[in-house]
């Protein structure tokens, strides 16, 4: 049975597993926390793992954080290794050792599991409980060498980690992580006092999570998507370290990741998988060479007016993580070397420096089979042009000139501080191009769409228009005059598209997603040479989930790589990828419309059908029918506008093109 749902069977039998390794008193005799602490000294080759295990719904809903612990004590430690971990997080705990109504502190070495410490109920996203955590650590169970363990869900640069659930999801920003590790420890660029910090979270392997810990650690272990719900294999990657604890940080960190995948795909969900080890003593090189990116970009910006849709059109083609659109959430992180990469012709001078710099740092990283592009660490860009998400971004980054430059592509300016980088960089001018929208140009809500010899329809905006865009897509809905309705079948951008000339022209077949026959919503995430990336909106077994579907050009068929559920509104990336299973029940969801009403497309249910051993994703041919199809232009601001509408008639296979006016 997969690993990944051996926590449902935990729930029942965790306690017996435990129970011979916890012990109920907690108040500690000075002869057991002798032993525990190990006051006498350490080795040259000891370890200590501090594990700062917020379970959250993880654990609550789904034992997940009871199953790694029992992962971790699958392993008989030698006794140059012991693993300090604090619990709490959860509204409750599948195991009855842990106590979810406090902050309790449990060391496991050779002698087994022990309870040591316990404090009253606490916020586990609150600087001062890690901080407290940390200081306990370093006081009582020090070592040669030290990791800190993350375990929890995760939410890029801007939402940090440790969402504890019992306090409204609060979490520790990148900017608590620093306070906490500054009042526990003397840090230093030169000799950080942890080897590695670690993050079983989604989406933490950020250049600003590198640059925050690089005078606290010597290593980054972490994953730039969000991970699965199985996370790292703790009985792998400590038995390794058991049998070996001579091994150097880098070799750890290597262990980490090899262990992760081989975990994640005995539980066959390896397909978007991420993991990375950062030599942070070289990030120093890595940060010169994004400032200077951001330097590239600010001054073409000032100077250039289509520079920022250009941006975000490299930007969109450009591998991203977590899920980037309206139905997900947008976490607004996309992989650092990519977006340098497709960014080559835009920023020639600086973009080559940026990838080798990143090639330097990152020492060790493997990738899913789709999820090629990454390069180890990622970095923020507003897909969504939120000012409220961008402030928060502002507070944490760690590039000036980014900082500043997405400040102008959402604001339109420049603030003082913005003007004085700018000065200092080499702009001698007072003026600088506005940023472009298309209320700027000929911004009518329907611009026309005209039907060729062939019989497509097209689209013809010009070139100045198109300058002004950051993608272009299309609508499709299929049209039922006879029930009065429109259904919105999705979002994609299979065009042909001409951007020099501002031209795009359908690529209608009169096929379309389907799961088992049955027609999805499906909307269009990531657009690569191997393979694109798309999001479909289910009831899963009565709960609303995003089903994870990828169309792979080398093998010219689709694949479901699991479901989850979207980013909450703290931006809090959900850690537990589901596997459909035969029996799970799926209701395919649709946004509606009536054709003769002015009411919105609204989410509805059509679809309720079982998941069997041979349930598949594939476009199957819609039949006979009326579909109408919309371009949809978006500019750099993440503003949307809409052509004519194109009409196709399906009858006996041929496909009839007309517009309406």
């Amino acid at each position: 049975m997969k690993r990944f749902w051996k926590c449902l069977l935990l729930a029942a039998v965790c306690a017996s597993l435990l129970s011979g390794c916890f012990v109920e008193d907690v108040e500690m005799t000075a002869e057991r926390m002798e032993v525990a602490t190990g006051n006498e000294g350490y080795a040259a080759d000891s370890w200590a793992i501090y594990w700062y295990h917020c379970g959250s719904d993880l654990e609550s809903k789904w034992g997940c954080a009871s199953e790694d612990l029992q992962e971790m004590m699958n392993v008989k430690l030698s006794e140059n290794v012991k693993v300090v971990v604090q619990t709490g997080g959860a509204s409750t705990w599948h195991n009855t050792q842990v106590d979810a109504d406090k902050l309790q502190r449990y060391v496991y070495n050779s002698d087994g599991f022990y309870l040591v410490d316990e404090k009253p109920k606490g916020n586990m996203g609150d600087a001062d409980t890690l901080a407290d955590f940390l200081s306990f650590c370093n006081a009582h169970y020090p070592a040669a060498h030290t990791m800190v363990v993350f375990w929890n869900h995760g939410g890029g640069s801007v939402g940090g980690a440790a969402y504890d659930q019992n306090y409204r999801y609060d979490s520790l920003k990148l900017n608590e992580f620093y306070q906490a590790f500054q009042s526990a420890f003397e840090l230093s660029v030169d000799n950080p006092p942890v080897d590695i910090v670690g993050f079983d979270t989604c989406l933490m392997a950020t250049i600003d999570t590198a640059y925050t810990f690089c005078d606290i650690a010597k290593y980054l272990v972490a994953s730039e998507e969000s991970e699965p719900g199985c996370g790292w294999y703790y009985t792998g990657w400590l038995k390794a370290l058991s049998d070996n604890p001579g091994m150097t940080p880098a070799e750890l960190g290597q262990v980490l990741c090899d262990s992760f995948a081989e975990g994640c795909k005995i539980d066959e969900v390896d397909d978007e998988i991420t993991l990375s080890v950062t030599d942070l003593s070289r990030i120093g090189d890595l940060m010169e060479a994004y400032e200077a990116l951001g330097q590239e970009a600010l001054l073409n910006a000032v100077d250039n007016p289509g520079f920022f849709p250009a941006l975000g059109r490299m930007a969109t083609r450009a591998e991203n993580y977590g899920g980037n659109t309206e139905d997900e959430g947008y976490t607004n992180m996309v992989d650092l070397g990519d977006l340098a990469r497709t960014c080559a012709e835009l920023l020639p001078e600086s973009s080559k420096a940026v990838q080798d710099a990143l090639a330097d740092c990152v020492v060790y990283k493997i990738n899913g089979p789709y999820r090629t592009k990454a390069t180890g660490l990622s970095c923020y860009y507003s897909y969504n042009s939120d000012k409220e998400d961008y402030d928060e971004f502002a507070d944490i980054a760690a590039c000036d000139a980014f900082t500043y430059l997405y400040g102008y592509e959402i604001d339109g300016e420049l603030d003082d501080r913005g003007m004085q980088y700018l000065n200092g960089i080499g702009y001698d001018r007072e003026e600088y191009a506005e940023v472009p929208t298309l209320a700027d140009v000929d911004a009518s809500q329907d611009y026309p769409v005209y039907v060729d010899e062939n019989g497509n329809a097209v689209l013809e905006v010009g070139p100045d228009i198109a300058n002004v865009l950051k993608g272009v897509y299309f609508r499709l809905v299929y049209v039922n005059e006879e029930n009065d309705s429109a259904l919105m079948l999705g979002r994609d951008n299979n065009l042909y598209m001409d951007w020099e000339n501002g031209v795009f022209q359908d690529n209608f077949t009169g096929a379309w997603g389907a799961i088992d026959g049955n027609l999805v919503y499906m909307e269009l995430i990531y657009e690569g040479s191997d393979y694109n990336t798309y999001t479909v909106p289910i009831l899963l077994n009565g709960e609303k989930y995003n089903l994870r579907v990828v169309y792979d050009y080398n093998d010219q068929c689709y694949y479901i790589l699991g479901a989850r559920q979207g980013l909450s509104a703290n931006g809090m990336a959900d850690k537990n990828l589901v596997q459909l299973q035969p029996g799970d029940e799926i209701t395919t969801l649709h946004y509606v419309a009536s054709l003769s009403g002015d009411d919105p497309f609204e989410l509805y249910e059509l679809d309720t059908f079982k998941v069997t051993e041979d349930t598949s994703f594939e476009e199957i041919n819609m039949g006979d029918g009326e579909f109408a199809m919309m371009f949809e232009l978006v500019d750099a601001h993440n503003q949307t506008t809409w052509s004519q509408m194109a009409l196709f008639n399906v009858a006996d296979g041929k496909i009839y093109t007309e517009t309406v006016e």
